[in-house]
């Protein structure tokens, strides 16, 4: 089943330097935009994360120094990125919980601004679990009866998500609805203030904490109570965008007094 798209929406998926969204560098990312009209343009790169690619890393994606010594630094194309996905919304498999929260690092770093909040996220793997419980090569053997042979190149396995949710329409046309919108929220686990998931919205729509020893707790509550809180946090090896979420919350509630 074709997706019933209202604006464009990109499918992304990343090879980067590990697996720590507040530190690791992306190496190389492929985009497949699907228009409104069902058309698809895929655009994929190698990037020089400026800084070394673990071996373990390698191990994974094939990717070393050498081969990305020579390519654009993120810096250097932040800005025609920002412009190609502008009005798009966004998917990937486990791409709420990784992709999307490195792609916000390195947006930051370079100094573009990029509100991706007024993106619809869909996590293809979020549904593949939801419904079945699998990893992306199950899936797609399991939706699309094909092998992925090019497992962790990422223009493969963004073109194999793609196809997977489209197959998982297909598959489930009871369950899942043919709109952005409602796949955005089936495919998110939590509402999250920050992409990598340490401030979550309550019922309420408050931002709380997911972690640590004030898991539940209001954030601007436990600013209010313990400010070094907060001097830990930004000094902490927590995202970028999360300090920035905390840096917001913190001055609006200075800002209340």
């Amino acid at each position: 089943m074709k997706l019933n798209l209202k604006r464009p929406i990109v499918f992304l998926d990343l090879e980067t330097t590990g697996v720590d969204p507040a530190k690791d560098r992306i190496v190389e990312l492929s985009l497949v935009k699907v228009f409104v009209d069902g058309r698809k343009e895929v655009k994929t790169r190698r990037i020089n994360p400026e800084m070394h690619i673990p071996a373990e890393a390698t191990a994974v994606h094939k990717i070393t120094d050498e081969d990305v010594k020579d390519c654009p630094r993120f810096r250097e194309i932040a800005k025609s990125l920002a412009a190609y996905i502008e009005g798009c919304d966004l998917a990937g498999f486990n791409s709420n919980k990784f992709d999307i929260p490195v792609l916000a690092e390195e947006f930051l770093r370079a100094g573009v601004d990029v509100d991706l909040k007024k993106r619809r996220f869909i996590d293809v793997q979020n549904i593949f679990h939801k419904m079945e419980q699998r990893t992306l090569v199950a899936a797609y053997k399991f939706y699309c009866g094909k092998d992925l042979t090019a497992a962790h190149s990422a223009e493969a396995d963004t073109l194999a998500t793609y196809e997977v949710l489209e197959a998982q329409l297909d598959r489930y046309p009871e369950e899942l609805k043919n709109d952005v919108g409602f796949l955005a929220e089936f495919s998110s686990r939590n509402q999250c203030a920050d992409y990598a998931g340490r401030i979550v919205y309550d019922e309420h729509g408050v931002e709380v904490f997911s972690f640590g020893k004030h898991k539940g707790r209001a954030v601007a509550e436990v600013f209010r109570e313990e400010p070094s809180y907060y001097a830990w946090m930004m000094n902490g090896d927590f995202p970028n965008y999360t300090k920035k979420v905390i840096t917001e919350i913190r001055l609006r509630e200075t800002g209340k007094k």
